[in-house]
């Protein structure tokens, strides 16, 4: 596998910076955000997922030791739960303003940009390599416009042991590639393998790799004993389109009253209602589809299945789906006892 082509460099050439990003669908920026501030970050995270049993009390909290008994994925309840704690602290909103990241997309894209109020982090626990991020594409989750970029940056070193995120370069310029449910972030993956598109990097805290919505990437497993904290910040012309979805949060069904009810008054809330956006409706034919395949294959006693169900279930507003969703997991629990 090649490493990342490394854009530090052009960092202050947005035309440069514009011309790699539409030929490989990706940019690798090194110590673009500053460690401090990450630091911060990652030990109020950890203070939180102390509390709630994700990592080990008998060793420092720094270090950030997985208690695998404590553990739970997105978007299971318990998961869910511990997530909106994290959510609603104001200095994880903050980061995605900052003017390193800001001022980078502005000088690529040439205009004013919106960075999405839904901002994701993610925690993935070791040694659970079922549950690694698949392969996929962010423009089914986004919609809008397709020319939306993820800022995906680690709160921490990430060596490969502990993972990290690889991308396919060159594969955000051939539409939406065909999928299949499966276990992890996203609730599915890529079919096409794109056998030697891979690259991939290990990471500095402060380290940032941008990629267009197209753009298929994938986790690595985690085979370390800490867990790994990441977050995707996500921007695009304030001229463009966007989907309703990407102005809710990420830690659904919570509301945006309920993660500012603690935020101070002079913080950055609703930041986005005073621009004028143009929204357009959210097109339902991916996720329908992903949801059919995953009854079908989750009337087949299919494992990989469940993470779809459990999005039906947490994020669906249709009762029939919701239903048929409970009835299928309980069946997948009847089959794995």
């Amino acid at each position: 596998m090649k490493e990342f082509l490394d854009s530090t460099g052009a960092l202050l050439d947005g035309r440069e910076l514009a011309e790699r990003m539409d030929r490989d669908g990706y940019l690798f920026l090194k110590a673009l955000l500053p460690r401090e501030v990450l630091e911060s970050l990652r030990i109020r995270f950890l203070e939180i997922i102390l509390d709630a049993g994700w990592v080990r009390a008998d060793v420092p909290l720094s270090d950030g030791l997985a208690d695998l008994d404590g553990f739970c994925v997105e978007p299971e309840p318990e998961y869910m739960e511990v997530y909106h704690r994290m959510y609603s602290l104001p200095e994880f909103h903050e980061i995605q303003h900052h003017p390193n990241l800001v001022e980078m997309f502005e000088r690529m894209l040439g205009e004013a940009v919106l960075p999405h109020p839904r901002l994701i982090g993610r925690t993935i626990f070791p040694q659970r390599e079922a549950f690694t991020t698949p392969p996929h594409q962010d423009f089914i989750p986004i919609q809008g416009t397709p020319d939306t970029y993820t800022a995906w940056f680690p709160l921490t070193d990430v060596p490969l042991q502990l993972g990290g995120l690889q991308i396919a370069a060159g594969s955000h310029r051939s539409g939406v590639y065909d999928f299949r449910p499966a276990l992890g972030a996203g609730g599915l993956e890529v079919l096409d393998p794109l056998d030697g598109t891979w690259v991939g990097s290990p990471f500095e805290q402060g380290d940032v790799l941008i990629f267009h919505s197209m753009a298929v990437h994938k986790g690595l497993p985690n085979t370390s004993s800490r867990l790994r904290m990441s977050m995707d910040a996500r921007y695009q012309k304030g001229s463009d389109p966007i989907a309703p979805g990407s102005l809710k949060p990420h830690s659904q069904p919570c509301t945006w009253e309920e993660i500012y009810a603690d935020w101070p008054a002079e913080s950055r809330r609703y930041y986005w209602e005073n621009l004028d956006l143009e929204i357009v409706e959210y097109d339902t034919q991916y996720h329908e589809k992903r949801d059919q395949m995953a009854f079908e294959m989750a009337e087949q006693g299919d494992e990989t299945a469940r993470s779809a169900l459990q999005r039906i279930l947490g994020r669906d507003s249709d009762p029939d789906k919701q239903k048929r969703a409970t009835e299928l997991i309980a069946k997948l629990d009847e089959t794995a006892n």
